[in-house]
């Protein structure tokens, strides 16, 4: 019976969840998509072709359960459905609103490869989860036997919370280092309210609080606490840091006030969200409003801050990328989303320089084409000669990606090892740092990367970190 349910693909067309109108969703910085009634996701989950090998999985990092828990939820058993997701995804709910799908799992639907369209995969798993909260199926993750053993874990960010979640669970006594006054990292400060609204951040955060996770904020590590001291508490310890040092923009001008920083603008943005006071927001610093803003990156995070430009009531808003549409990193469907909202790209682009007295005034840009391919099989832009124009701007993002800090230095660790990108050097299977019962995962050991990969590490730390905590003492000491 469940077999006939599935297979709908050939009849029943892809439908994703309606959007917010573009005229109305630049009013606020609520979630643009509606959630699926329970049929329709019904519906879209038969579509699920139940395939031999189930490309969807395989490229998911997480290697999700994905055609299971699409019968599960076309059957209507969603409780089912939601504990067979829950079982490989700490987060599916964020994960369902974030994931680049088109990149991963839905870009790789064998349905969508022969061309019938993908499989809402990330609307349903959205759908799902939110029912369970709904329903009260999601619980703290209590352990049924404590354990006098204790972690640290330095962020808390993606990686650093599915750590905590799964040693908890196994009743370890975990124990979370943040520098920021909440808890979530990019989660909660990083990604504007449209694409994540913060309750569903916040409501996780609380259910590890209620499972027995300690957080320590507003706790700079190096600083408001030594990491020789967090290694001296606890049995081991967990770096989930993420990266933080924002890559910097060169040429004439790049000084000049008015020019920012992504991950400072967003930050402000989030933080009005709470209600907090932001003096640099206050003063049109970091606001858009009435402002002629270009953003320089073709990132997720460039997509962000253009799209809460646009919500800020910026003048106009243009996004500067060196390669075209087909080469660019970000997601397809966040670009759609922002062209929708009255976003102008202007590809193969670059600033050159910037102009202003003390405020920047205007971007100085070269017109790019693309050439050989680069080492990433990307084609590697190309300037043209005499061809830069200026276009007038008062606010400039820089959207470059990010670096790691220079934790060794910073903490007082040099034995710490990192690799040549300043990245940590771990081993990859197990996570252990060079220290002894140290372990490292997320952005910190891979560079800039996606919320579904930090949430994999940790996850998977959790299990090498319990095996650690399972050695004699004297082993464990070594």
């Amino acid at each position: 019976m469940a077999t006939q349910r599935m297979l709908q693909f050939v009849t029943t067309s892809k439908q994703m969840p309606s959007k917010r109108a573009a005229d109305e969703r630049r009013e606020d910085f609520a979630e643009i998509y509606r959630e699926f009634a329970a049929e329709k996701a019904a519906e879209q989950a038969s579509r699920c072709s139940q395939c031999g090998v189930p490309y969807c999985q395989t490229h998911c990092p997480l290697h999700n359960n994905i055609p299971d828990w699409l019968m599960l939820t076309a059957t209507g058993r969603l409780q089912e459905a939601y504990e067979l997701s829950q079982a490989t995804n700490t987060f599916p709910e964020i994960c369902g609103r974030i994931c680049p799908q088109d990149r991963l799992c839905e870009g790789n639907c064998v349905i969508e490869q022969s061309g019938h369209g993908t499989v809402t995969i990330g609307a349903v798993e959205k759908y799902i989860t939110d029912t369970a909260w709904e329903k009260g199926w999601v619980q703290p993750g209590k352990p049924m036997v404590e354990r006098d053993q204790s972690v640290a874990i330095i962020g808390a960010g993606p990686g650093g919370l599915a750590a905590a979640d799964a040693l908890r669970r196994a009743g370890v006594q975990v124990t979370v280092y943040d520098r920021y006054d909440r808890a979530g990292g990019l989660l909660t400060y990083g990604i504007p309210g449209f694409k994540l609204e913060k309750p569903v951040v916040m409501r996780r955060i609380e259910q590890l609080e209620a499972a027995g996770v300690q957080f320590v904020l507003n706790c700079t590590v190096g600083q408001d606490i030594s990491f020789d001291a967090i290694r001296g508490k606890h049995d081991a310890v967990l770096i989930a840091t993420g990266v933080y040092k924002s890559r910097d923009l060169e040429g004439p001008g790049a000084e000049l006030g008015g020019i920012v920083k992504a991950l400072d603008y967003l930050t402000a943005s989030n933080r009005k969200s709470f209600g907090d006071e932001v003096p640099n927001f206050d003063s049109g610093l970091l606001n858009a409003e009435g402002k002629r803003v270009v953003v320089i990156g073709g990132g997720d995070t460039a997509m962000d801050c253009v799209r809460t430009a646009v919500r800020q009531g910026a003048t106009s808003v243009k996004l500067l990328y060196r390669r075209d549409r087909d080469n660019m990193p970000g997601s397809q469907r966040e670009v759609q989303n922002a062209e929708e909202e009255g976003v102008d790209f202007v590809w193969l682009t670059a600033p050159a320089g910037f102009e202003g007295e003390d405020s920047v005034s205007g971007v100085v840009v070269q017109k790019m084409r693309l050439g050989t391919p680069d080492a990433s099989g990307r084609r590697s832009p190309e300037l043209i000669e005499g061809a830069d124009y200026l276009e007038p701007a008062d606010l400039v993002i820089k959207a470059l990606g990010f670096e790691p800090e220079a934790l060794p230095t910073l903490w007082g660790v040099p034995e710490l090892t990192v690799t040549r990108w300043g990245t940590i050097r771990c081993d990859h299977a197990t996570h252990a740092t060079s220290l002894p019962g140290v372990y490292a995962v997320g952005d910190i050991v891979r560079g800039a990367s996606l919320v579904v990969w930090a949430i994999r590490d940790g996850r998977e730390a959790a299990e090498s970190i319990l095996s650690y905590l399972a050695q004699p003492a004297a082993v464990a000491a070594e």
